[in-house]
């Protein structure tokens, strides 16, 4: 046995992964930085030439990723809201506070068994939760989270996301087709009987505003609602805005317009026969519409990413890149004096406290007040993230709303869904859009 042999056999199982993976990465970075120095150029050369392409590579991968978390962080604030609102503490032990219940879940249908009834049709059994979700992702392209922050600006951005967002009925009515299940079949049914009344008083309520925005770009609309609040689209079209909701909850399949999974009636509707992934994307893409819903409401009717009052030009003088050498000597200097300085109470008047308990206490409370002070210095500095903070703020308090609706009303029959509809919504929407364009004609001459 040579001694090399004799020297790893003396190592340790952590040493082993050490040695083997210490040159493995030596050998990758030296062939990367090889790599940048002999096609750097011609690759710099590619991305210039091909900027467009590039961005929407780039859009689409971060509207792929983020439907994950807004997913995982809607499931979560459902499950807290309602038990605040039943009397109990809901989700507390994965986590902190419960906060990584929802990724429990999405693992948990990761586990399960991918099962496909006899008598089911395969194919079209497989691809109904991959319409349904692909038509919720597809139509996060055209929101605007804010200014610069978005997918893609069309001139027709309403028309898509209408056009987009209703094929995601298609999916489930395939689900229920495919499923060779009674109860399944009747919840495609109820989709496609729910799209074709709701669809129409939900695109009649916004024509309203269309009327007075002249356009049907998301950027612009948003951009016309700058200013006071007075300024929003829900002041002036009132009634379409209570249209729009009411349509918007159907169509998302939210309570008490959840007839198309009523399990006190058909057991889960168009999901009766699914299990495992291929009822993820179901149960995951009804989450991803909330948030949807939510914020395209935001974008029509309240101001998008403006605040409701214009705020005084503030800007704090800080460019780091102008600092050059020292900007890294306070990267290196700043996190351990800031952790020490913090820790220092806690050490000396707490004599029973450990030295490092006291440092990672003093750790943690750094962060929390050093992330505090970038967030404000980026929130006066940037109107972007401004822009995305009270987008993101206005968003959740309709997902709260909807959440909220859940937790109180109870599901309607049929019916009654059917009938409120064509009887109420319908003659509504019609006169909000008279009224509108007779008020425009009105005070044009």
């Amino acid at each position: 046995m040579t001694a090399v042999g004799r020297a790893w056999g003396r190592l340790t199982l952590p040493g082993k992964v050490v040695f083997t993976l210490v040159p493995i990465l030596v050998i990758l970075t030296i062939g990367l930085v090889a790599a940048i120095a002999i096609l750097g150029g011609p690759i710099v050369d590619f991305f210039a030439a091909n900027m467009e392409v590039l961005r929407f590579i780039g859009a689409a991968t971060i509207i792929l990723v983020i439907t994950i978390p807004i997913a995982f962080l809607n499931i979560f604030l459902e499950m807290k809201l309602i038990a605040f609102m039943n009397l109990r503490i809901g989700p507390d032990r994965v986590g902190p506070w419960g906060t990584l219940l929802s990724v429990v879940h999405g693992l948990k249908v990761l586990m399960k068994e991918d099962f496909t009834p006899t008598g089911a049709d395969p194919v079209v059994f497989t691809w109904a939760p991959v319409v349904t979700y692909s038509a919720a992702v597809l139509t996060i392209l055209v929101l605007p989270f804010a200014p610069g922050l978005y997918g893609q600006d069309f001139n027709i951005g309403l028309l898509y996301f209408f056009a987009i967002g209703g094929m995601g009925v298609v999916g489930l009515l395939m689900g229920g087709w495919s499923s060779f299940n009674k109860y399944s079949l009747l919840g495609g049914l109820r989709s496609a009987a729910l799209i074709v009344s709701y669809e129409i008083p939900l695109t009649l309520s916004v024509v309203g505003l269309l009327i007075l925005a002249g356009t049907m770009s998301l950027n612009t609309i948003v951009g016309l609602q700058s200013g006071w609040f007075t300024d929003w689209f829900v002041f002036r079209q009132p009634l379409g805005f209570v249209i729009f909701f009411i349509a918007a909850t159907a169509e998302g399949n939210r309570t008490p317009f959840d007839l198309t999974e009523a399990d006190s009636e058909i057991v889960a509707g168009f999901a009766t026969e699914y299990s495992g992934m291929r009822f993820g994307f179901f149960f995951f893409a009804e989450y991803v519409n909330v948030f949807i819903l939510s914020a395209l409401a935001v974008v029509l009717f309240f101001g998008g990413w403006n605040a409701p009052f214009p705020f005084p030009e503030l800007a704090i003088p800080l460019d780091p890149g102008a600092l050059g050498l020292p900007l890294l000597f306070l990267l290196a200097l700043v996190p351990p004096l800031g952790t020490l300085l913090f820790a220092a109470p806690f050490f000396l008047l707490r004599s029973s406290m450990r030295w490092w308990v006291a440092l990672i206490i003093g750790f943690l409370l750094f962060n929390v007040v050093a992330g505090g002070l970038l967030f404000a210095w980026a929130f006066v500095s940037f109107d972007w993230v401004a822009g995305l903070v009270w987008f993101l703020v206005k968003t959740f308090a309709f997902v709260f709303v909807f959440v909220w609706m859940r937790g109180t009303l109870p599901r309607v029959r049929i019916d009654q869904l059917m009938g409120f509809a064509w009887k109420w919504l319908l003659p509504a929407a019609l006169l909000n859009l008279f009224v509108t364009a007779a008020a425009v004609v009105i005070v044009g001459s």
